[in-house]
Parts: structure tokens; sequence; C-alpha cells
């Protein structure tokens, strides 16, 4: 079984900085109730590994007395589609080998960004094989890596796209394996 993880600090074009949250306590995501947490993704179960991932991330938010983070379907095309060209192109980063990266996939690929005034996006990676794919596994390790962390707790982030495909970006030996991008978002209307 195999798990990786890598973190893009929130690309911030804010012009307010409204600070960070506490670090994460010894309470974590291995303590809460959400449905699903133990799955394994498979083709599928996408739709409840995806609801257990952002019940699990909004876990450790009210926890610190944050708001919780609502489910954007834009931000989750941008993510979806990252995790499948990670595991399609056999890649794993936050810029494409293409070049794109996080802004790009959203401006591009979204209209989250239309008509803003300001706005902050974040990026968090992991594929995990085995029982190190379940979204309980996932977020726990996010939890658990700085980066991570201050992504899922930022106060200013107030959406999510979580995007969960079969597979992984490396040879598991034909292990079940998923790959998962979660791409956070602030975004102030004109």
């Amino acid at each position: 079984m195999a798990l990786h993880l890598r973190c893009l600090a929130p690309a911030v074009l804010v012009l307010l900085s409204l600070g960070h949250a506490a670090p994460a306590t010894a309470t974590t995501a291995t303590a809460t109730r959400c449905a699903n947490a133990e799955l394994v993704p498979n083709r599928s179960n996408a739709d409840r590994v995806r609801s257990a991932t952002l019940c699990l991330l909004n876990a450790e938010r009210t926890r610190r007395g944050l708001r919780t983070l609502t489910s954007e379907r834009q931000l989750g095309r941008a993510a979806g589609s990252h995790s499948a060209q990670m595991v399609r192109l056999g890649f794993f980063d936050h810029v494409c080998p293409r070049g794109s990266t996080l802004n790009t996939r959203v401006r591009r690929g979204t209209t989250y960004l239309r008509n803003v005034r300001r706005f902050s996006l974040g990026e968090n990676i992991a594929w995990g094989s085995g029982s190190l794919a379940t979204p309980r596994a996932i977020v726990r390790t996010w939890m658990r890596s700085s980066g991570h962390r201050r992504n899922i707790l930022d106060r200013r982030f107030r959406n999510v796209g979580i995007g969960v495909v079969t597979g992984a970006p490396d040879d598991v030996g034909g292990a079940p394996a998923a790959t998962y991008t979660t791409t956070f978002g602030y975004r102030v209307k004109r």
C-alpha cells in the first residue's frame, strides 16, 4: 500500500489577509463519523467518496470554529480533471506536463473566477492504494502535513471542489488506488 501527497500553498490574490486557523489538535478525522469514510474508491462509488471527503474536511473546520466549506461544481470540475490527468499522463504535481497550473485550470476550464474583484485558491493532491486510498486516510494524512492543513483550515476559503478518480499516477502492482485533488476557493464578485 502506498500514500503520496503534495500541497500547493494558497495562490493568494486577495487584498486583505484574514489570518490562518490554529494548527490541528490531537483530535482529527480519525474520530469523526462520516458515512463512507472507509470506502476504497471505485468507479461506482465516486459520489459517496466525494461526500465523505467533504464531511471529513468540514469536521476538521467545525472542530476549530471555522465555517464549513460548500461543494462548488466548477471547482469540482477543475479538481476532477486534474486528478484524471495525473492518472492518465502518469505525473503527480500541481503543474501539468503541458504547463497548466491551478490558476490556469480554474480560469480557463471554469467560470468560477468570472466577474470577481478578488479571490484566493489553494490545492491539495494525494493518491493512495488499498486502505490508504480511503477518504479518512487521505484527510488524516493531509491534516498531519502543515501545508495541507493550512489549506483545509484557511478561514478565507468558502468553497471546495473534490476530484477523486480511480487509479494512480504510478504503478501500484494491481492494487486498488485513487487519486484525489481538492481545489479550495474564495471569491468576491464585482
